[in-house]
């Protein structure tokens, strides 16, 4: 396994993330631990996860339950000082967690404090925010962004009391780093400049979607990421399976995530097929496991912090795994380098 910086910090994180949002759904407590303990054995050394989960499906009465599986893990193990744990706070949206609020200081210090609860720990190494309060182009609302209806002086406004109360969290302890989550660039251009501005906590990443078939990271965001040293935190790697070949020929494997969302939250498409056969069939052209190249490739981006991948069993854990050992020839880069050309943005 390698490692990278963790933003501007001192902090080493392997290449691989162990991902969590099956936990609690797909997941029981018991495969949580032994992924959590295999992982970090083989060099995984950060859990991701979120107040919001499990997400697989998303519901109320699972709500947090992740979090607890987690913390279940710290006290049978001991092992706290092992693993770096990532959550989130979730934003406006699911009514059941703080009846859909906005992030704000009070929400902040409300979602931490029951997240360390259910983690069973004093203090998470970076706390990230779900989402922007404004709305963001991610999750295929591209086709319906429209940033004319943001109030930048409301946005600064909100970056300096997030900010303020981060700090304030930091101090107390209970936080080590911050990062943000399907931000754009110019949303984590203005956090910098903010906290630049007030000596507040650094962002240090930002997860976004990142994949074979979703690069957009690839343009602004990656000059961003390199000047500033805010690195990407990838989340769905293998577009929610897709490019692990498990969904060949429309099969809809029992369990699976196709099983309650069909489309794979609109990635799965006619217009995105084209460029997934290829992707798959480059992988086999080549003796490769197409997860394993999916998730190598994404570990070769000079911006990558850390690739977040889940499992729902310990076969997909092993194999995914298996990519911190995968070096891909300049063969396979160029046969990715030419589907990307032909197919830039597939969903």
């Amino acid at each position: 396994m390698q490692y990278r910086k963790l933003g501007n910090t001192d902090i080493d994180i392997s290449q691989l993330c162990l991902g969590s949002m099956t936990w609690g759904t797909q997941n029981s407590v018991e495969d949580a631990c032994e992924q959590i303990d295999y992982s970090l054995d083989k060099g995984v050394n950060i859990i991701d996860t979120a107040e919001l989960y499990p997400t697989t499906p998303l519901s109320a009465d699972t709500y947090g339950r992740t979090e607890e599986f987690i913390g279940q893990w710290v006290s049978r193990s001991g092992k706290r000082d092992q693993i770096l744990i990532a959550s989130k706070v979730a934003g406006n949206g699911p009514k059941w967690i703080d009846d859909g609020a906005n992030i704000d200081s009070r929400k902040i210090r409300k979602s931490l404090e029951g997240s360390l609860q259910r983690l069973n720990t004093d203090y998470i190494d970076l706390y990230q925010l779900h989402w922007p309060n404004r709305g963001s182009y991610h999750f295929r609302q591209s086709w319906t962004f429209d940033p004319t209806k943001q109030n930048r002086e409301q946005f600064l406004e909100h970056i300096e009391d997030v900010l303020q109360t981060l700090q304030s969290l930091v101090n107390e302890g209970k936080i080590r780093h911050i990062g943000l989550s399907n931000e754009s660039c110019w949303g984590t251009s203005q956090f910098l400049s903010v906290a630049a501005q007030h000596n507040f906590p650094r962002v240090v990443t930002v997860q976004n979607e990142y994949s074979l078939m979703q690069r957009i990271f690839d343009l602004d965001f990656a000059e961003l990421a390199h000047n500033e040293q805010v690195g990407l935190l990838a989340f769905s790697p293998l577009a929610a399976g897709m490019l692990t070949g498990k969904y060949d020929n429309d099969v809809i494997p029992e369990g699976s995530r196709r099983t309650f969302a069909k489309d794979l939250t609109g990635r799965l498409s006619e217009k995105s097929k084209p460029a997934l056969n290829r992707y798959i069939a480059l992988a086999r052209e080549h003796g490769l496991e197409p997860a394993q190249m999916a998730l190598a490739f994404c570990m070769t981006r000079p911006f990558m912090t850390s690739v977040i991948f889940g499992a729902t069993s310990m076969d997909q854990l092993k194999t995914n795994l298996g990519a911190a050992d995968l070096e891909l020839s300049e063969e396979v880069l160029q046969g990715i380098a030419d589907i990307y050309r032909d197919y830039p943005i597939p969903m």
